[in-house]
């Protein structure tokens, strides 16, 4: 049924507590609303609040998602935090300590650099400012974030890291990503997680790298002028577009991995949305199974364009 959650994956999170690190919006609202709609207790993280807009200046809010995570069957939590301040980091993960004596899931998902990066912008001409801003939200962040909550992530065994990106490891390995700041952090973010892997695999917690496809965000649909209701309208524009997903998609993705009881098979990898649908039988919410990183890879390779159709 469209809107529900996943086969298998209801109720499987009763009992389990996350963190959303960057939910306000696109990837990270659909992450935290999924594992509520599972049943953990979600708390999710940002800087723009119904009091206070981040230099976003846009209209969803940390407590907009966490509402949405209760409406879905778990509870959400929202708490204003600026991952680049590490005392306020800390004094969030001693907050779920206190409340909850536990983490089980991490979900590094802060990123804020839209407005950061120019296109084919080569290094030296692109804004220094703006490229160190990058760098800063989409890596230093995860570092510190990291650092302070691991510890309470540790302390039972099972518990889940997913580091947030742009691509998987074997796309962006060959594959120059808009800009030199924008590749780097993203495949800074991909190498976190495979460190991480060797970090926690030994004390029983595991760590991926996750990417969703082309996601249909707040953004991305007003880019095109459309609403999720009626996102196909844009296909006359730019028919490749009918490989994106929903936000919610790649939620599910995570929530099938917080379920996976040998989700320590995957520790150090780099996933996709697409490819953990396969694995898991989950679909996007309008029932569609769009695996976008394989129609990349084949696009490059065809010789002329490619359509997306049975790529869904």
């Amino acid at each position: 049924m469209a809107g529900a959650p996943s086969d298998g994956v209801n109720g499987a999170l009763e009992g389990r507590v996350a963190l959303v690190a960057g939910g306000t919006r696109g990837a990270g609202r659909g992450i935290a609303v999924e594992l509520g709609a599972a049943g953990a207790t979600v708390y999710v993280t940002g800087r723009s609040t119904r009091l206070r807009r981040s230099e976003y200046d846009r209209p969803e809010t940390i407590e907009d998602t966490a509402d949405l995570v209760t409406a879905a069957g778990g509870r959400g939590v929202a708490v204003p935090t600026d991952h680049l301040v590490p005392e306020q980091v800390a004094a969030l993960v001693a907050r779920i300590e206190a409340e909850q004596g536990q983490l089980d899931v991490l979900v590094n998902d802060i990123w804020g650099g839209e407005k950061l990066f120019g296109w084919d912008v080569p290094v030296w001409e692109h804004d220094l400012d703006d490229g160190l801003r990058l760098l800063r939200l989409a890596v230093e962040t995860h570092a510190i974030t990291n650092h302070h909550a691991l510890p309470l992530l540790l302390k039972h065994p099972g518990g889940l890291v997913v580091e947030m990106t742009d691509g998987t490891e074997e796309y962006n390995r060959g594959t120059y990503r808009n800009s030199f700041f924008y590749d780097l952090a993203k495949s800074s973010v991909l190498r976190m997680a495979f460190s991480l892997g060797h970090e926690l695999g030994s004390r029983g917690a595991t760590a991926v790298a996750l990417t969703p496809g082309w996601m249909r965000s707040e953004m991305m649909l007003e880019h095109f002028g459309v609403a999720e209701g009626n996102w196909r309208d844009a296909l006359a524009a730019e028919p490749a577009f009918g490989i994106s997903e929903s936000p919610f998609y790649v939620g599910r993705a995570v929530a099938a991995l917080a379920a996976d009881p040998e989700v320590a098979r995957w520790n150090g990898t780099s996933l996709s949305s697409g490819q953990l649908a396969r694995e898991y039988g989950f679909t996007d919410r309008d029932g569609s199974r769009p695996d976008c990183w394989r129609y990349l890879v084949d696009a490059q390779g065809a010789d002329g364009p490619l359509d997306p159709a049975p790529y869904r």
